[in-house]
């Protein structure tokens, strides 16, 4: 269950961003799934990676999945009946052992059609998996959760990456749906700054932050200017572990080479096979795979694991990140 950015820093007077409510002490290690850009009424191999994601999640028994945007194609939803809900989410995971929260963030594909409709209560009525805001923070607590006074949990950062893109507010290519969003400069700033506020007095102990847009990419669309100008810097000053993005259809690991951060790209939920950016700048580069898959982590307060899968389920990268 997710609540607004804001509740967690009411007391510093930060803009709001949702707050989701803390989960109670899971008895062995958080586990949970990666996807993104996935929406395709199960075409261009999404219902393939839905059964390979439905086989992974049973074997290790995932308490909810995460999604990196671009939820519905091309154009997003027209409004809450839109029966691509069904057709591409509902009707396709439908797995038993993937009948878990599934946590979504908004893409720019979303932002084409009625960006309102999937952030509306309306959608959980229909499928009560569905947990989609613009900006939101969910706490999920470590097992042992406490030891004393202190406790173990993580605190996931979900924030909105459209609006930071210069080029959808000039497309004359396609429209885009900024309501609650436009001026754009006041919406960015006000988000960064929750963010920062957010992250600063956060006592997690791992911060993952989660956005449509790659920081680092060497796929298709290549490194996002404006997240790298605006937004990498509040993640290095606050000692952000991760940051998780899709909207390129591949799968990545960067590592920084200023501080422990990786950027992890989990964009193959369907349609991928996409070209390289060869003007990307490719340093800390540590896996890059161009196809459809998904990716897995598991956490606990003294490490974190993540495992990136192809469409066959086989296990293709992963690493570890540690904490003493």
């Amino acid at each position: 269950m997710e609540l607004h950015f804001h509740s967690i820093v009411m007391a510093c007077m930060i803009s709001p961003l949702l707050f989701l409510a803390t989960v109670t002490a899971v008895k062995g290690p958080l586990n949970f799934i990666v996807v993104g850009d996935w929406g395709r009424k199960g075409l261009f191999n999404q219902s393939q990676v839905a059964a390979q994601m439905a086989m992974m999640a049973n074997r290790l028994q995932i308490d909810f999945v995460i999604s990196t945007g671009d939820n519905f194609y091309e154009d997003g939803l027209t409004g809450t009946q839109d029966s691509s809900f069904e057709e591409s989410f509902s009707s396709i995971y439908t797995a038993s052992s993937l009948q878990k929260p599934w946590h979504l963030v908004l893409g720019n594909h979303d932002y084409r059609g009625d960006t309102l409709a999937q952030l509306d209560p309306d959608l959980k009525r229909r499928d009560s998996r569905w947990n989609c805001y613009r900006t939101s923070i969910l706490k999920q607590n470590l097992p042992p959760s406490c030891k004393g006074t202190k406790c173990s949990f993580v605190h996931f950062f979900f924030i909105d990456t459209t609006p930071f893109v210069d080029h959808y507010w000039n497309s004359t290519k396609h429209q885009y749906d900024w309501r609650q969003v436009s001026p754009q400069k006041r919406y960015v700033k006000k988000q960064l700054k929750g963010l920062n506020n957010a992250l600063k007095v956060s006592q997690a102990t791992w911060k993952i932050v989660v956005g449509h847009h790659p920081i680092r990419s060497i796929g298709e669309h290549g490194d996002t200017i404006e997240l790298k100008e605006q937004l990498l810097p509040i993640l290095e000053a606050n000692q952000v572990d991760l940051y998780v993005n899709g909207h390129d259809h591949c799968l990545q690991d960067f590592t920084s080479d200023k501080s422990s951060l990786h950027f992890v790209t989990s964009g193959g939920g369907s349609k991928a096979w996409g070209g390289v950016d060869l003007n990307s700048n490719s340093e800390g580069l540590q896996f890059f795979y161009p196809g459809q898959g998904f990716m897995s982590m598991q956490i606990t307060p003294v490490f974190l694991k993540a495992v990136f899968y192809d469409i066959k389920g086989n296990s293709l990268h992963d690493f570890s990140l540690t904490k003493s």
